[in-house]
Order: C-alpha cells, then sequence, then structure tokens
C-alpha cells in the first residue's frame, strides 16, 4: 500500500480534476455517441466476416491521414469509454464505437461480442430509435 499512497494523496489534493474530467466525458459521450451510433449500417454485425469497404480513388497521403486521424479519434474514444466504466458516462456503448473507428486484426470478432452482451444491441437500438434510424441487426452466431 505504500506505493499506493502518493497516487492517493494526489488524488485527494486533485479530486476536482476527475470530477471535471467525468463531467467533461459525460457530456462528449451525451452529444457524439447518438451521431456516431446512428451511422453504423443496419446490417453491420448480421455478417459472420467484415466485408472491405472500398475507399475509392483518394491520394495515399489522404487515405493514410484520414486512417490514422480515425484510429487516433477511435482510441479516444475507447480510453474515454474505459474511463466511463467507473465514472458517469455510457461506458459500454463509447467502448464500441472507439472500436469501430480503428483498425486492427479481430476488431470485427469484438465489436460483435461486445454488441452480443445484454443490453448493450438494446441501448444501442435505443439511440438508433431516437434519431428515427431502424435498428441494427442482432449478430448472428457463426456456424
Amino acid at each position: 500500500m505504500e506505493g499506493l499512497a502518493p497516487l492517493l494523496h494526489w488524488l485527494e489534493a486533485n479530486g476536482w480534476l476527475l470530477v471535471g474530467l467525468s463531467l467533461l466525458s459525460l457530456l462528449i459521450s451525451v452529444l457524439l455517441l447518438p451521431w456516431f451510433v446512428a451511422r453504423i449500417p443496419e446490417d453491420y454485425f448480421s455478417h459472420p466476416h467484415r466485408h472491405r469497404v472500398t475507399r475509392g480513388s483518394r491520394h495515399p497521403l489522404v487515405q493514410g491521414l484520414v486512417v490514422a486521424a480515425k484510429n487516433l479519434l477511435g482510441a479516444l474514444f475507447v480510453l474515454a469509454g474505459v474511463i466511463m466504466l467507473f465514472t458517469p458516462g455510457q461506458g459500454l456503448l463509447t467502448l464500441v464505437v472507439g472500436l469501430m473507428l480503428m483498425n486492427f486484426p479481430g476488431k470485427y470478432a469484438i465489436e460483435r461480442w461486445l454488441v452480443g452482451r445484454p443490453g448493450v444491441l438494446k441501448a444501442i437500438n435505443w439511440l438508433r430509435r431516437r434519431g428515427s434510424h431502424s435498428p441494427l441487426s442482432e449478430p448472428k452466431s457463426r456456424s
């Protein structure tokens, strides 16, 4: 416990900072999460394997910058989602959106697993209904 003493002391002295970050993450999730959730295609989770999406004829440098920005934004959402698991906010939904933005091997399987958890798909579809969007199809099990 001695190793935790400086951290606990810092947290006591800077508790206002944690409250501020918690409120900021709640505000960001309330404002941006519905926008991201509304852009998920209805059948995104209904295929056992993700289909490749062609990006068109962008210049490779522009394409690389777009992918880097998308991955950075996704990492920020994942970090915010983890924080919101312990503070006010929609942690699991924010994690799902962050993972969907990022590119990494096995991503689609993780997304399908998260959406298959009790309540996650229900919450996502509730947000979609509020924005007058069709519900997402349930992930089909791999056969």
